[in-house]
């Protein structure tokens, strides 16, 4: 469990690095950036690492990260994709922003100020799974996404169901 890494948070009204599990316990606002791979109207969704210190074996969108400090938000989505998933050569675009509150578990929280991004891809994507962040990847339509979260919200994060229920626009367009 690699948790001691430090993290973009804001303390009052200071953005500074704080350690990554620390800021989830204190549920500090905090930067991150959320990846959505999408291709012929589906997207690529990934399963976490049983690993994981929150969200244990839970489906997830594409890649989702907290920048390092002062990383650029763009090279931060890129270097997950590949890190977490083993895609490269890919071109993201930037969505837009959005921010969220989540119980974890565990007593954990993600209160997240996130960059949102997209990459039109192909379903023969080369993905190479890192076994210490992803366990499985599938691709699923929106429609059959929703159909599941409705049927099955446990299987699912906290952030990808606020996903598909409030920022569903931003990311299918």
């Amino acid at each position: 469990m690699k948790t001691e890494t430090k993290i973009p948070a804001w303390v009052g009204d200071t953005l500074q690095p704080v350690e990554k599990l620390d800021t989830h316990l204190r549920g500090l606002r905090h930067k991150a950036v959320s990846v959505f791979v999408l291709a012929d109207g589906a997207l690529l969704l990934q399963q976490r690492a049983l690993c994981k210190y929150h969200t244990p074996g839970l489906w997830a969108n594409t890649c989702c990260t907290h920048p390092e400090w002062d990383e650029p938000d763009m090279i931060c989505a890129t270097r997950r994709l590949d890190e977490e998933l083993g895609i490269r050569g890919i071109t993201a675009e930037h969505r837009g922003q959005v921010e969220y509150r989540a119980d974890v578990g565990d007593g954990m929280t993600e209160h997240e100020l996130v960059e949102v991004f997209v990459v039109e891809a192909q379903r023969d994507l080369h993905v190479q799974l890192n076994p210490d962040e992803v366990m499985d990847t599938r691709w699923v339509t929106p429609a059959q996404l929703r159909e599941e979260i409705a049927q099955t919200p446990q299987i699912f994060t906290p952030w990808l169901r606020i996903y598909m229920a409030e920022h569903s626009a931003l990311i299918f367009g």
